[in-house]
Order: structure tokens, then sequence, then C-alpha cells
């Protein structure tokens, strides 16, 4: 299922913000380079992270899920000189290719990247932490969710991605499409949260700790 017509998503991408000429250049070589491109996080999402991280005034962020660092560099971009984001992922590979862009720009020097598994290295992450961004496999979600929570401080905010998961949530018959429509089901009901499935992309579930 096509959650977003490709017409709207370009037309969306033109009326948003211009941003730096680097996330193209990244775009471009995840395609060229990567064995799964569509792992990357939209033009238009990745916009949306940006503006997140400025409206919550978030210092501290946490990223699940590094990939080729199209998110990280957005929500790098609008961190304060003080900033720092904790990044997140196992492959090596993916994240050589995200170390040389973050090099490329100055606000890439807030990022710290995580080598590792990271349902493990997420325990290694102090307190607090005021946005979280989950986009690493989905049977895991349930773990990366309750980690991010615990680090949030009253009124942080998260974001997990994937959570229409191209639609199959309406009828999960797989590993990770019933992972994540347990997830939402889960959220949707969880006291220690106010939350809303967002039709962005492919699906942002936002997520305000009260």
């Amino acid at each position: 299922m096509q959650i977003v017509v490709e017409e709207l998503d370009s037309y969306s991408c033109k009326m948003s913000t211009k941003v730096e000429k680097v996330f193209e250049d990244l775009r471009r070589e995840t395609y060229e380079k990567t064995s799964n491109p569509g792992m990357q996080v939209g033009a238009v999402e990745g916009r949306f992270l940006r503006l997140l991280v400025l409206m919550t005034g978030a210092r501290r962020v946490l990223e699940v899920g590094t990939f080729t660092g199209y998110s990280a560099l957005m929500m790098a971009s609008a961190l304060p000189d003080d900033g720092v984001l904790f990044t997140l992922d196992r492959d090596k590979f993916t994240n050589a290719i995200a170390k040389k862009y973050f090099e490329r720009v100055p606000f890439g020097s807030k990022i710290t990247t995580i080598v590792g598994d990271a349902r493990e290295k997420i325990r290694t992450i102090e307190a607090p932490i005021e946005f979280a961004f989950i986009d690493a496999d989905k049977e895991s979600y349930d773990i990366y969710y309750e980690a991010a929570l615990k680090l949030l401080p009253s009124g942080g905010m998260m974001a997990l991605d994937n959570t229409l998961w191209s639609g199959e949530v309406l009828d999960p018959k797989d590993h990770a499409s019933r992972s994540i429509d347990t997830i939402n089901k889960k959220i949707a009901k969880d006291k220690r949260v106010e939350a809303v499935l967002l039709t962005v992309r492919d699906g942002v579930t936002l997520v305000r700790k009260k």
C-alpha cells in the first residue's frame, strides 16, 4: 500500500523550508551505495524532525537507527551550540557513510555515533534525553520505547518511525508488522504518555511523556 502519493510528497518538499546542500548529497550517495536506500528518512520527514527538535528546545537527543545519517544530521542542525545527539546502529558500512557527511558540516560535530547492538547500547545513555527518535529493527521497538521513555523527563518527547508499515498494520501477518501493531496498541493505552500516530510518510507516532 502506498501511504503517500509521490507527487504530493514532492510538492510537500518544495513547499517546506530549504535545507543545506549536504542533505541532497547524502541522499544521492545513499541511493548509489546501499542496498536498501528506502530505509533513509524522507526529505519531508527529515524537516519535520528538525522542526520538532527546534520546537522542544532539546539539548540532548537520542536516535536509535543511524543508517547513513540523514535524520541524525537533520536533528543535529537544530541543536544549540552545546547540544549533543547520540545515534546508535550496528552497521559499520552505513556508519562510515554517515560519519563522512557529519564531518562536512559544523553541526555534524554535535553527533556521537555508537556502533553495536542498540538493545544493549541504549542502556549506556545517561538521562536526561529531551527528544528521542526510534527508527531501527521493528521487532525491538518495545525495548527501545521503554528504554527511551526512562531517559525522558516529564514533557520530553519521542517519535517512532514506520508505525503504519505500508499499511500492513491493518492486517499484520509477519513478525515486523505484528511488532509494530503491538507497540501502536500499547502506546495508545499507555497512561504515562500522550500520543498521536501521524500519517507522515510511512507513519510517525509522536509521544509526550506526562
